[in-house]
């Protein structure tokens, strides 16, 4: 995370001149053993590598909430928006013989859901502004419920955003350049594979090394 950081501040040193990585937050939540052993062990190594390489100085916590949800049956539709599924052939839905119009199919299904993280990114990002303890922000995420403290770090400092995964960055994160303090010091950035692959932990990471299949 912190040599990613890095490449990302040397791309924008015409834009922040001399900015260097101070210190990188990562919040997550750990996965449950009891549903999910293996995942649980391959991310308490990668979590101990991050440390122990000096890649993230810092790791926050939230928790992992398990559920069974209810939802209407839908499909993918553009940027990822559902589409519920109505009934027509192969599957029709008759009562008396006839075709019941609107109906939905309805599943049950387990659901695992990170909690707090978004928290509490909010929450160092927010400190750590107010207090003045950074010049500039560096946010890797693409959580529109980020909005409103990114807002107000807008108003105060330069704020790179970061999306991780590609696709669309959210609405909510992509303002003016020009906004809040400055003008043309905030930037914006969407991470492609080749930024993973060239930022990979040293194997090993301390005593840690990579799990297998990784």
């Amino acid at each position: 995370m912190r040599a990613l950081v890095g490449s990302l501040l040397a791309e924008q040193s015409s834009n922040w001149p001399g900015a260097h990585v101070d210190r990188i937050v990562y919040c997550t939540a750990r996965i449950s053993s009891a549903h999910n052993a293996s995942g649980s062990q391959d991310q308490d190594v990668y979590l101990k590598a991050l440390l122990a390489s000096g890649s993230a100085d810092h790791v926050e916590y939230g928790n992992y909430i398990s559920k069974v949800i209810k939802r209407p049956l839908a499909t993918e539709g553009n940027r990822g928006r559902p589409v519920l599924v109505q009934p027509d052939w192969p599957i029709k839905v008759q009562a008396q013989g006839q075709p019941v119009t609107g109906a939905l199919f309805m599943a049950s299904v387990a659901t695992f859901e990170e909690k707090g993280s978004d928290v509490n990114v909010a929450s160092h990002l927010l400190v750590d502004v107010l207090t003045g303890a950074v010049d500039a922000v560096v946010l890797v995420s693409n959580d529109s419920d980020l909005k409103l403290p990114v807002e107000h770090a807008w108003r105060r400092v330069p704020v790179g955003v970061v999306n991780p995964g590609g696709g669309y960055t959210a609405g909510a994160l992509s303002m003016s350049a020009g906004t809040g303090v400055g003008t043309g010091h905030h930037w914006w950035r969407t991470l492609a594979a080749a930024d993973y692959q060239a930022h990979q932990l040293p194997d090993p990471s301390g005593r840690y090394t990579r799990p297998p299949g990784w």
